[in-house]
């Protein structure tokens, strides 16, 4: 028998785009994967997108893999977002302040982390037209995505910004690095009401069987003058920060927005294409 032709001229260069999503077994989970395929796939881009489950003990091993694999980019999320920042040779400005990042962007030979919640949060507040300038802020959360609320919310000069979350540990070290005020859990719960214009839950928890005293919690912030109350997660059937707001006729979003806008900067930092949320949010939908 003779030999079969390759398949392909092995000297072919390929030029598919991998990206990825590195967490725990929540990646599994993300959206990021159904959305960044769909989206380059609209736009021309040859890609592939694929979610990793990586253990505590091999994150700085899955970082460096990004360069041997030549990865053009990658997504962090939760419980990862502060624990890769060692493993990176260059942080955006933000990234550095906020200490946690949830894009990676090769540049050059280098990887480059970003914050882009933090630009997706800023750039939701403006589409909702919501002016944080000497308002008055509660963030429920102490992980990434509550230290890039706090930056921006601090950096849109908010007037007062209490953060509170059962590990309080870290709720003080984001009022110390970033800005606002660490309030207990337990204190702001029998303590005195808390008035608030934009209330954030920036917890992986929408309902209180998901997170001891949520339900206290609710009931503690005096949204008597809140104007907008957001809960991040995206797609959740119940969520008791949706059901408050309808109650007391505030005006509420999930996280879908701010994941839309968050995305759009991401697309841009790995391909260079200005797509917009409406687009994302189409392709979440759908």
């Amino acid at each position: 028998m003779g030999h079969r032709k390759p398949i392909r001229d092995p000297k072919t260069k390929i030029e598919k785009k991998v990206f990825c999503i590195i967490g725990d077994e929540r990646a599994y989970r993300s959206k990021s994967p159904g959305l960044f395929s769909a989206m380059m796939h609209r736009y021309g881009v040859d890609a592939v997108y694929v979610p990793f489950m990586v253990a505590p003990e091999n994150v700085e091993a899955a970082i460096k893999s990004l360069k041997v694999l030549n990865i053009v980019g990658a997504n962090v999320t939760i419980p990862y977002k502060e624990k890769v920042l060692p493993y990176l040779d260059v942080l955006s400005e933000g990234a550095t302040i906020i200490g946690s990042i949830n894009t990676i962007a090769r540049d050059g030979e280098a990887l480059k982390g970003y914050n882009t919640n933090a630009i997706g949060f800023m750039d939701t507040l403006k589409e909702k037209k919501f002016d944080a300038e000497g308002k008055t802020a509660v963030v429920v959360g102490s992980g990434g995505a509550a230290r890039a609320v706090v930056f921006i919310l601090n950096w849109l000069k908010a007037k007062s910004i209490i953060i509170t979350d059962p590990d309080d540990v870290k709720t003080k070290d984001i009022a110390k690095s970033i800005g606002g005020e660490s309030l207990p859990l337990d204190d702001l719960i029998s303590g005195e009401n808390i008035p608030a214009n934009i209330v954030v839950n920036a917890t992986p928890a929408s309902n209180a069987d998901e997170f001891p005293g949520l339900g206290e919690l609710v009931h503690q912030v005096n949204v008597q003058d809140c104007e907008l109350m957001i809960d991040l997660n995206v797609g959740r059937t119940q969520s008791v920060w949706k059901e408050v707001a309808a109650k007391k006729e505030i005006p509420f979003i999930d996280g879908m927005l701010p994941l839309a806008h968050q995305a759009k900067r991401t697309l841009a930092l790995w391909t260079g294409i200005q797509a917009d949320p409406k687009e994302f949010i189409d392709v979440l939908e759908s």
